[in-house]
């Protein structure tokens, strides 16, 4: 295939930045019932700068396609940062706001050994089962903001029976972005199960994981405009399926497990089998999937 008829064609670029390399494909859809890897290319993973390991790897891959920039359609992303940053325990610091719970309700789900050292702020207020809000008291967050605002890097809300009613999740969420600056994750918007503490735990690690996949989401953005590369950038969620850069920003703890969810999905298309045991293994963690009937095994 010559480099004329490669530009021409469905080119997709795929980049994968674990927590040793960062690795790029770049993929032809017209070619063939599969496709065509057309080439593919490995740098190290910058941690001080993550757009230096994208780019050593997606200009290798453009080099030895021979093909020009602007010719690529899609740009997917798969990651492993947020899921190593969980199994070493990273993450930004993150003040957690309880809406109406007790200190008590650290020890259910895991949430006390989860929040470590992070501050826990708890305030009056919530929703009961139908719905209906008790009475908001917000002045002792009001008084903490000033000093939480310059010693964590955003926060965490969950507030009684918010799957029910999220108002006061909103309303503490609001106040919180108004007085600080810093990004809000409310569980609400992650889940939308019972069970107080096992939704603060989840909202606790999705607000821990924003500023490192905003900051993988920003590198790559900048490399890409400074490339000529106007294609959309996708990421892969946990289960493969892509989602919008927007989206993984607000809602990083989806990307959980998003680089061995993208080699399943990317092995049974190789592959063509629906039923097999697939092995990520890179530099810092080793994963192990199971398709079955086609799609990954619960």
């Amino acid at each position: 295939m010559s480099a004329s008829d490669k530009s021409s064609s469905s080119l997709f670029l795929g980049i994968d930045t674990g927590g040793t390399y960062t690795d790029a494909v770049l993929w032809d859809e017209s070619a063939g019932p599969r496709g065509e890897v057309l080439a593919k290319a490995k740098s190290l993973t910058t941690r001080h700068d993550l757009a230096e390991g994208i780019s050593g790897a997606v200009d290798r891959v453009l080099e030895k396609a021979a093909v020009p920039a602007a010719s690529i359609r899609l740009v997917s992303m798969s990651t492993t940062l947020a899921t190593n940053a969980l199994v070493e325990g990273q993450g930004g610091r993150v003040a957690l706001v309880m809406v109406g719970f007790s200190e008590d309700d650290l020890d259910r789900a895991g949430l006390r050994a989860a929040l470590g050292s992070d501050p826990v702020i708890f305030i009056p207020g919530g929703h009961d089962v139908h719905g209906n809000a008790q009475l908001l008291d917000t002045s002792k967050l009001e008084e903490a903001l000033p000093e939480l605002g310059t010693s964590v890097t955003g926060f965490a809300v969950c507030a009684y029976f918010a799957v029910r009613n999220p108002a006061h999740e909103l309303a503490v969420s609001e106040l919180i972005r108004e007085r600080t600056g810093l990004p809000v994750t409310s569980s609400h918007e992650l889940s939308a199960k019972l069970g107080g503490p096992r939704r603060a735990l989840t909202t606790l690690l999705n607000a821990r994981l924003i500023s490192m996949i905003d900051r993988l989401i920003a590198a790559t953005e900048g490399f890409l405009a400074a490339r000529g590369i106007a294609a959309p950038l996708m990421m892969v969620r946990g289960d493969g399926a892509l989602v919008s850069a927007s989206f993984a920003r607000r809602r990083p703890i989806e990307t959980i497990l998003s680089g061995p969810a993208a080699s399943l999905v990317g092995a049974r298309h190789l592959t063509g089998l629906d039923d097999a045991v697939v092995s990520d293994i890179g530099g810092t963690t080793t994963d192990v999937a199971v398709l079955d009937g086609g799609r990954p095994a619960a």
